[in-house]
């Protein structure tokens, strides 16, 4: 990372402290954030830096209504080669890709350096990116390489009170089986237990899907969950992280839906992608887990065919915004305390 670390004003206080990061600017990410912003229990819930873009910040205050955002005693908004940059709404350029990077490296640097506790940004384009200069596959693996951690790392997805994660991620369905391994299984479990404990969940109730239809069906109809999936969930209790299963896949979100868990681990993207989507498309969220700072967003999309209507949802963003000064509060005590 080339970027210096940008300093900000707040005192050490109760409130986290949040870098927000517009995201890609030319989709609906300065949107929602200007009503993120607008909203008067924001400034109760947290101290912000915002790595902004202001010309597109101001199409979007006008396309929803409210206010430009302006420092304050509780908002941050510095200045950095970004801030004033033109870029065309609705498109996929290499320039909105470089603004994201660029935007993203000030605020991973801030929290890895201990001048805030979460990052939080507003969604994303990765054709944008990669044409800005990202070489990674998604922004996960653009993350840990930027902090130079070469350790587990997956995303999350959080609806509501339920978190889901999985064992492969962005790879082809032909190639799942083969990248399966119970010592997979059981990393899978363990961080999504550690980001619950993380967001305040005591003991997170894990559950786990199977991989095939029926579960297997007794190994007729393949012989992952018993060769595979159930081991994993015997080395992850082993290790202090207990979990359930392996259930069918299209039975499990019922289960987790009554209540029944706070968590699941699925086998691959589509796997649970589908389920939680269905459940709640605009409020779910992205947890960056594993990672050793906090980083949330939306986990929905740029939008970019509704950008300047007015009309994209807030609910996830603040969803997002939520979950980051819960997760910053705690990556601070644990700094405090010496944690890992």
């Amino acid at each position: 990372m080339t970027s210096e670390v940008v300093r900000t004003p707040f005192a050490a206080a109760e409130k986290p402290h949040i870098v927000l990061a517009v995201g890609d600017p030319a989709g609906i990410g300065p949107e929602i954030i200007v009503s993120l912003l607008a909203n008067p229990r924001t400034a109760d819930k947290a101290n912000i830096t915002l790595i902004a873009n202001m010309p597109a910040l101001e199409a979007a205050a006008a396309s929803r209504g409210v206010a430009l955002p302006v420092e304050s005693d509780w908002l941050a908004i510095p200045q950095w080669p970004g801030l004033n940059r033109h870029i065309a709404p609705a498109q996929v350029a290499a320039e909105n890709g470089r603004f994201i990077l660029e935007s993203l490296e000030i605020g991973t640097r801030m929290v890895a350096s201990g001048q805030a506790d979460a990052l939080c940004f507003g969604p994303l384009n990765k054709g944008a990116m990669r044409l800005g200069g990202m070489q990674q596959q998604d922004e996960m693996r653009w993350l840990a390489n930027e902090l130079n951690y070469d350790g587990v790392c997956g995303e999350f997805n959080v609806l509501d009170k339920l978190w889901t994660a999985r064992v492969t991620s962005h790879i082809p369905l032909s190639a799942v089986s083969s990248q399966l391994s119970a010592e997979k299984v059981a990393r899978a479990i363990g961080m999504l237990t550690q980001a619950l404990k993380d967001s305040g969940v005591a003991q997170p109730r894990i559950g786990v899907c199977g991989l095939n239809p029926h579960n297997g069906d007794n190994g007729n109809y393949g012989d992952e969950e018993g060769r595979i999936i159930t081991p994993g969930i015997q080395l992850a209790a082993s290790q202090g992280h207990p979990a359930d299963g392996p259930y069918p896949a299209d039975t499990i979100f019922l289960r987790a839906r009554d209540g029944q868990f706070d968590g699941i681990v699925s086998m691959y993207h589509d796997q649970g992608q589908i389920a939680t989507k269905m459940m709640g498309f605009d409020i779910g969220v992205t947890v960056q887990g594993g990672l050793p700072i906090p980083v949330t967003t939306p986990a929905h999309g740029t939008a970019y065919e509704i950008v300047g209507k007015g009309v994209a949802r807030t609910t996830a963003m603040e969803n997002a915004f939520d979950l980051a000064c819960r997760m910053g509060l705690s990556h601070r005590q644990k700094l405090l305390s010496g944690a890992k």
